[in-house]
């Protein structure tokens, strides 16, 4: 067998190279996109796989499992006794009622559902305290199972065809939030069968708005799982469907219109296609620039406020440490409304911080990240990952902040 070949897995034991190679081709990712990514040249990439090279530093192996979104760092290094999870965070105490919530079969027969006026203001008010609240998980956590029974109980007692279309709608948005609830938690299945359950609920409505905010959500559920062709997949074929509505759609149409562009900017960049990634941010923000000034998508958070935030994030996926710094100043995270969304963007200054060689910056914006939503920063695998190598520093003030903060995210638990 070539020494360029993938090793096939599980007939011996895999030493760190070798599962390196096979976790790096099971993303279809190249060596030399893979080194660029990593900040090493592709001769080193090819030397630690063929076993040349020995297992990598802490710090280059947690930067190896960010990149090839490695959820366990035992599946890249084999040691099974300390499991340390990256991009699944702990299950949350509600996780198994909303679990309950979605499993469940509702009965037309068992009680009357509630007008539609009132779950439309009940989501409101969920999407308000999802943006609003610190501990956005618990809050959401503790709406969800009976906004989803209530929304699958209108679904199933509609007659009319007008009504069921809206009722769709409905249950496709409180899927929509169901996802931000199931994000990184530790029930895959559960999360996938609530993607795709809220892309048929979206069909089925035949409203623009639902679709593309489905198409939204399943593209991301695609990154994250490293599927960019599927992930590239659903944004153009619905930008394709909702552009040419465009000349009298709604705001939130637009709005969606445009977060959908910078979902393939994000898809692009992770890519490392820079051309692609800065061609599409600047078509989102196009669109941006049509929206109010004061809008602000209650989904996607797409608003004239976040484009700052998304060029830093741009920046970041294509490990530019300069240029990640330098959109970090010209961002304004205040502006940002929603606590998650804007603990989630400190996490992408942190991010370009400790590429551009910065860890006391880095260590610093995770803090603040923390104080705007804990919840976010708990659930972060790029957070845990900055947290865990700057836990090894060899600045005892560094390592000491790192270990202050993982234990506030519990990043070391097993």
């Amino acid at each position: 067998m070539s020494s360029d070949a993938t090793p096939v897995p599980y007939t011996q034991p895999l030493v760190f190279g070798q599962r390196m190679q096979v976790l790096r081709t099971r993303r279809g990712m190249s060596r030399t996109v893979m080194a660029g990514l990593v900040g090493k040249s592709t001769s080193w990439v090819k030397q630690v796989e063929r076993g040349d090279i020995g297992v990598p530093s802490l710090s280059m192996i947690l930067r190896i499992a960010e990149v090839l979104r490695v959820r366990d760092l035992s599946d890249l290094t084999g040691d099974q006794t300390l499991p340390t999870h990256l991009f699944i965070g702990p299950g949350h105490p509600k996780l198994s009622a909303v679990r309950t919530a979605i499993d469940t079969f509702p009965f037309t027969a068992d009680r009357e559902a509630p007008p539609s006026a009132n779950l439309s203001a009940r989501m409101s008010r969920a999407w308000s305290a999802r943006h609003c609240a610190a501990n956005h998980r618990e809050v959401v956590g503790t709406l969800l199972p009976d906004l989803i029974r209530d929304a699958q109980l209108a679904v199933c007692q509609t007659d009319r065809a007008a009504d069921r279309r809206a009722a769709q709608a409905a249950l496709a948005e409180v899927y929509s939030l169901c996802q931000f609830f199931l994000a990184y938690q530790p029930d895959t299945a559960l999360y996938w069968r609530v993607v795709e359950r809220r892309m048929v609920a979206a069909q089925e409505s035949e409203d623009p708005h639902a679709i593309g905010v489905a198409a939204w959500l399943a593209a991301e559920a695609h990154r994250d799982s490293g599927h960019y062709d599927a992930a590239d997949a659903v944004t153009a074929d619905t930008l394709r469907y909702l552009e040419p509505l465009l000349a009298d759609a709604a705001t939130d149409v637009r709005a969606i219109v445009g977060a959908l562009k910078m979902a393939a900017g994000y898809t692009a960049a992770r890519r490392g296609d820079t051309g692609t990634a800065w061609h599409l941010w600047d078509q989102a923000a196009g669109v941006a620039k049509k929206l109010p000034a004061d809008y602000f998508h209650p989904v996607t958070s797409f608003s004239r406020a976040i484009m700052g935030a998304h060029a830093v994030t741009i920046a970041v996926e294509l490990h530019a440490g300069g240029e990640s710094v330098r959109q970090v100043a010209a961002a304004d995270a205040t502006t940002i409304p929603s606590r998650p969304r804007r603990a989630r963007h400190r996490i992408e200054e942190a991010r370009g911080y400790h590429i551009d060689g910065q860890p006391e910056a880095a260590i610093a914006t995770l803090s603040k990240a923390y104080e705007a939503a804990p919840d976010t920063v708990q659930y972060n695998g790029y957070a845990r990952r900055i947290v865990l190598e700057e836990a090894e520093s060899k600045s005892p003030a560094r390592r000491r902040r790192a270990a202050e903060l993982a234990a506030r995210i519990g990043v070391l638990a097993a």
